[in-house]
């Protein structure tokens, strides 16, 4: 029988990457994001080009409103896999100098959005008798730097449900895991968080030779969901070979 896994984030980035990687290792995925246009597309491209994929659907979600999420839960026939990814940044302003509208956004896509989905869908992960919870968080969410105050603050506070939600299901069948990317090159996370500003968008990345792209923490999600059940990955911190923190990067 072929496990599902539930991506949320799948339009795009590391969510559409991820998605393609577990059809690939050959779960029944479902892609869930807002952009339906695109997570149609995703789906024909996987069921096209994925040899032997399985069941791949679409559907509507905001992770930011209950009643999307409980209606996720109650199309689903059961779940083995969650894939938290919905969230990103906004700005890199100063603490004295913070939108506070965008601190609140980030709050709730990347850390009220992930427990609404994970209580939603752990009556199910727990059904399953094999259950995983796959938290994306990030570097900032370990290590602060200047102007990245509310994205470090939404992550720390991911990190730490990451780790109470581990403690708590100690005695449940799920496993849970974090994955901290570095610096990964996706077509929309930087343009997001400097309101599609191209110029702005394009700096992280100036002068650096190979920073990640979303299929490397696609490969660390694959890997961390394929290990024998009684295994637990807790946590991959994953970066570029050239950075050694969120603020130490080597550019040519």
């Amino acid at each position: 029988m072929r496990k599902t896994a539930v991506v949320t984030g799948a339009s795009s980035g590391i969510g559409a990457a991820t998605a393609r990687r577990l059809a690939a290792e050959g779960f029944n995925v479902v892609l869930a994001a807002r952009r339906r246009d695109r997570l149609d597309a995703l789906a024909k491209e996987i069921a096209d080009s994925v040899p032997g994929a399985g069941k791949i659907v679409p559907v509507t979600l905001d992770v930011t409103s209950q009643e999307s999420v409980d209606a996720l839960a109650q199309a689903l026939g059961g779940c083995h896999v969650l894939v938290n990814n919905a969230g990103g940044a906004l700005g890199l302003d100063t603490v004295a100098t913070a939108d506070l509208r965008e601190w609140q956004a980030m709050y709730e896509s990347n850390v009220i959005g992930l427990v609404r989905v994970t209580q939603a869908l752990l009556p199910k992960l727990i059904e399953s008798g094999d259950g995983h919870v796959v938290n994306i968080t990030s570097l900032a969410g370990h290590v602060p730097y200047e102007g990245g105050g509310g994205y470090n603050a939404a992550k720390f506070a991911a990190y730490a449900v990451n780790d109470v939600l581990r403690l708590e299901l100690v005695a449940e069948p799920v496993r849970v895991t974090e994955i901290a990317p570095g610096l990964v090159k996706t077509e929309e996370f930087s343009l997001v968080r400097f309101h599609g500003d191209e110029e702005k968008a394009a700096k992280p990345y100036e002068g650096v030779p190979e920073p990640l792209v979303a299929d490397d923490v696609a490969d660390c999600v694959a890997w961390a969901v394929t290990r024998p059940a009684h295994v637990n990955i807790d946590r991959i911190d994953v970066q570029p070979r050239v950075q050694a923190a969120p603020h130490k990067l080597h550019r040519q």
